[in-house]
Order: structure tokens, then sequence, then C-alpha cells
């Protein structure tokens, strides 16, 4: 009697011990993940453009995972040089100015309005405070550098 009386001691308290472990790691809130990672990646663009010169930036931003409420910006800056640039929907962008980024694939035109070096900072930013720059430099190339290089 008092070896079966030990043994059910013991099996109630591995139980209690058992459902107060459990319990004590329950949390009754469902934690939802907001802010995913982000990249913005492009393809190849060139490096060498003349003034009027448009050059194509192909991009496509790949998201970590899906929040519903997610919502995307894009802004740009010139530090070197003269031009514009503007969305595949026919939007020009001002400098520093954010525009609401619909779709993940786009594409970006950038027009040179110099014979210097240029240089853009493209900025894509979620609703998070999440940030991503890409750089592009472009180097002048003038008709006659290109007609001596050809010779």
């Amino acid at each position: 009697m008092i070896r079966s009386f030990n043994i059910t001691r013991l099996v109630f308290s591995f139980f209690i011990g058992m459902m107060a472990c459990l319990l004590s790691s329950c949390d009754n809130e469902l934690e939802v993940r907001q802010a995913y990672p982000f990249t913005l990646e492009t393809m190849p663009v060139q490096t060498k453009i003349v003034k009027g010169e448009t050059a194509e930036i192909r991009c496509t931003l790949h998201r970590e995972g899906r929040y519903d409420e997610a919502r995307y910006t894009i802004r740009y800056f010139q530090p070197d040089g003269k031009g514009t640039l503007r969305m595949d929907d026919g939007t020009v962008f001002l400098p520093n100015d954010r525009y609401p980024l619909d779709r993940e694939v786009f594409r970006l035109y950038y027009t040179s309005a110099s014979t210097d070096q240029q240089t853009i900072d493209i900025y894509v930013e979620d609703n998070f405070g999440q940030v991503v720059q890409l750089t592009f430099d472009f180097n002048n190339e003038s008709k006659d550098e290109e007609e001596e290089v050809q010779v």
C-alpha cells in the first residue's frame, strides 16, 4: 500500500510539474510579425552615358515575408551631375520626394542632362523605417571619345 501510494504521488507530482511548465510558457497574445527585411536587386546598368542619353535600370523588390499592411516608397537624390529620373509608368521624380511603390518589378529611366560625372542614390523604404539604398555612377562619354576609341 505504501508502494502504490508513492507511485501515485510520483505520477501526480510529475503531472503537476508538466502542467506548470506548459501553462507558464503560454502567452495569450498572438505575435504578428510586421517588418520583414527586403532587398532591391537590379540587372547590370550601363556606366557610360552622354548628355541626353537614357539609361534603363530594371529593379526587383525581394521581400523575405509578406505583411498586408507593408507599404513601400521610393525616392532619389543626385549628389553629382544633372539629370532626371522617371518610373516606367511615366512618373518623373523630384529629388528627395517620396513616391509610392506599389509593385515589386519595375523599371527606372535616368536621362543625363550633364557632361560631367553623374551619381544617383535610390532609396526604397518601408513603413517600418527599413531602408535599402542603391548608388549608380555614370561617366560622361562624349561622341569624340567614342570615335577615337573606334579608330
